[in-house]
């Protein structure tokens, strides 16, 4: 077997490879033999049947699938020895016209190696870590948005205000013709929320139970159903009922109805603000490992294989196309997305994916078995059974595979802490955490 490597360009290759004929032909005779053992055709006893009728009648299948075979085995042995990484899924030709030898079945593998990872300077990298702590305030704004969460509505006769529930009938018409989505019975707004355009809760504000009113409403040329953007449409409008909220009281009801078994305030005050430490906890975190990681990929240099960011790119394109199927109302046109779009942030992943591994192959920053436990042992508190939940993950080391990722880039992350410039400042829990819902 002979074989010549040419380098095409960049990370590309192109590796020609002939497996001499005699061998194939040599192969395809002995598995006719093999099959003659056995074979059987009507007319003849097994092991009996001509090897003629059987090359005639299995010949062609046997040959294409010793070719194939040939191919595979003989690209990898030349793989081997010439101690390629090969990177994305071959693309196999054979080799045409005056550069087929006469003896031998000749074919050309185009491939990308993997590159050369360097990874720069990490002493160069910028990182900006909040120091903050949960307050008694930040506790008072969650207890706060947990009432509202639980807000009950009361009928009232006057007028409709800003944070009161109206149910209203309504028919939009454009050009005097209804449009799809612009008509509702018994539709619930609560005013002030923005959940309609500006214009719609404008027009149901000050109205009571039993009113009807007519509006024009402009949609913007932005608006998301695109049959009615930019089009101005005329709406009637009847208002069935007003309703004003009611919070809970935070007493002993409340308490209990969030699992506190006491019903005492104050131990509910402690569950969320062990709960508000956790969440801050990962979310600083999640803001040192972001900073981190795009420092590393800022400092790296190194061509990114085309293939694999072709194929994280499909992937990225299927999973989105998959998500979308699953919300309520997806229409066809919805899931005619290009793999374009997904170009760069697959470019980013894999770029990433290849820098860690180079630094846990290099440092040794291996995910260590007690690691993996702790992050599961962590996850299974949120379970009423915890230890159940420990012994399931355990029970196949499968089920350790996103854990095990987990701290392996902790652990690049923390790497990268060790030689970067770490700069602590001063923070607010709502400015780390951004505003919680509901408030």
């Amino acid at each position: 077997m002979q074989n010549t490597l040419e380098t095409l360009g960049g990370l590309e290759r192109r590796l020609n490879v002939a497996v001499p004929l005699a061998d194939i032909e040599g192969e395809v005779q002995k598995r006719l033999s093999r099959l003659a053992r056995t074979a059987k055709l009507a007319g003849f006893r097994p092991g009996k049947v001509p090897l003629k009728l059987l090359a005639q009648q299995y010949g062609p299948q046997l040959r294409s699938d010793v070719i194939s075979e040939a191919v595979q085995s003989s690209f990898d042995d030349a793989i081997r020895a010439q101690k390629l990484r090969i990177a994305g899924t071959p693309r196999i030709e054979p080799q045409a016209g005056e550069a087929q030898a006469p003896d031998a079945l000749g074919f050309s593998a185009v491939f990308e190696v993997y590159p050369e990872v360097v990874v720069g300077d990490p002493s160069q990298i910028a990182i900006r870590r909040p120091q903050v702590d949960v307050t008694a305030e930040d506790i008072d704004r969650t207890l706060d948005v947990l009432r509202r969460q639980r807000t009950t509505y009361s009928p009232v006769e006057r007028g409709a205000a800003s944070g009161d529930r109206v149910r209203v009938d309504f028919t939009g018409t454009i050009d005097g013709v209804e449009f799809a989505g612009g008509q509702a019975k018994d539709f619930p707004i609560v005013l002030g929320e923005g959940r309609m355009l500006p214009e719609f809760e404008a027009a149901a504000t000050g109205m009571k139970a039993g009113e009807s009113k007519a509006f024009p409403l402009a949609f913007p040329a932005d608006y998301h159903g695109r049959e009615v953007a930019g089009k101005t449409a005329q709406f009637a409008l009847t208002v069935t009922e007003v309703a004003e909220p009611r919070l809970p009281e935070l007493d002993s009801e409340f308490a209990k109805a969030f699992g506190i078994a006491s019903g005492d305030v104050a131990d509910l005050r402690r569950e969320v603000e062990s709960n508000l430490r956790l969440e801050l906890k990962h979310k600083v975190a999640a803001i040192v490992k972001d900073q981190a990681l795009k420092g590393l990929r800022e400092q790296a240099r190194f061509e990114v294989p085309k293939s694999l960011i072709e194929g994280e790119a499909r992937n990225l394109r299927e999973r989105m196309i998959a998500n979308l199927r699953q919300q309520p109302g997806a229409k066809p046109e919805d899931l005619e997305i290009g793999v374009d779009v997904f170009r760069p942030q697959a470019e980013e992943r894999v770029a990433l994916g290849l820098l860690i591994a180079e630094l846990v192959r290099r440092e040794d920053l291996h995910a260590k078995p007690e690691q993996v436990r702790t992050l599961v042992q962590e996850q299974a508190q949120t379970y009423e059974q915890p230890e159940a939940v420990v012994r399931w993950h355990y029970e196949k080391p499968e089920r350790l595979g996103d854990f095990e990722a987990v701290a392996l880039e902790q652990n690049v992350v923390d790497w990268v802490l060790a030689r970067a410039k770490v700069t602590d400042e001063a923070a607010t829990f709502e400015g780390v955490m951004g505003p919680r819902p509901g408030a």
